[in-house]
């Protein structure tokens, strides 16, 4: 029954193409022993260690939930981020599926008074205070001000604390939040191709982190496994 089941993970995994890594000109040193070969020009990613790892970052996943902890999801790479996103709103969980806002962690108390004045203008203009306690001119600034908070803290106006865990489509790409969150001693759950450093990450899955398929695919089931641990 194991076998059966390894071997459709492993197919599962291969026809999103999770199994094509990077050149091997941008292999990071740490990658090595999860690579078996190549394929023209790319290097091939040992699809067994990464349904392994996958079922790893599941079982972490559920434990979180369990614990009613907070999961930052945070990638916002052209290819995938809409997909970050909507794994992140399918669990209620925070994101950033934009740039990393400097901070977000090593200066969380900083980002959180911006949360709150993004929240208070939101609350102010929806009750209508604004035109009745400003001229216009004060209110087209605020209106400014609102914007660009909503657009630099989206994802992120339902963080009430420092995440607990984060977890992260590409490290090498969104090298600043890795950095935060490892000075800060957050774990990290990431997809990472072979150009990543394999030692910035507590719960590893080495895959192919450009193809939406696969990245589609992870999300979905780390998703999955957060919502059943919450209902366990």
């Amino acid at each position: 029954m194991t076998a059966i089941k390894d071997t459709a993970e492993l197919k599962r995994l291969f026809d999103t193409g999770a199994h094509f890594a990077q050149v091997k000109a941008r292999r990071h040193p740490s990658m090595k022993p999860f690579l078996v070969g190549t394929k023209g020009r790319q290097e091939i990613i040992d699809l067994e260690k990464t349904s392994g790892q996958i079922d790893a970052a599941k079982a972490v996943m559920m434990t979180l939930a369990k614990e009613g902890k907070t999961v930052l999801f945070v990638g916002g790479k052209v290819e995938t981020a809409a997909l970050v996103k909507k794994a992140a709103q399918d669990m209620g969980a925070p994101y950033v599926a934009t740039r990393w806002l400097g901070g977000t962690i090593s200066n969380w108390p900083e980002i959180k008074k911006r949360v709150d004045r993004l929240a208070e203008l939101v609350d102010t203009s929806a009750s209508g205070a604004m035109a009745k306690q400003h001229t216009k001119l004060e209110l087209v600034k605020m209106d400014r001000e609102k914007k660009r908070l909503s657009e630099r803290l989206d994802g992120i106006t339902t963080l009430t604390k420092r995440p607990d865990a984060l977890l992260v489509v590409d490290t090498k790409h969104e090298k600043y939040a890795v950095k935060e969150a490892n000075e800060a001693g957050i774990p990290i759950i990431a997809l990472m191709s072979s150009d990543c450093n394999l030692k910035e990450v507590a719960y590893p899955i080495v895959a192919n982190d450009a193809s939406r398929e696969t990245v589609r695919m992870i999300l979905t089931d780390l998703v999955e496994a957060f919502k059943k641990g919450q209902t366990a």
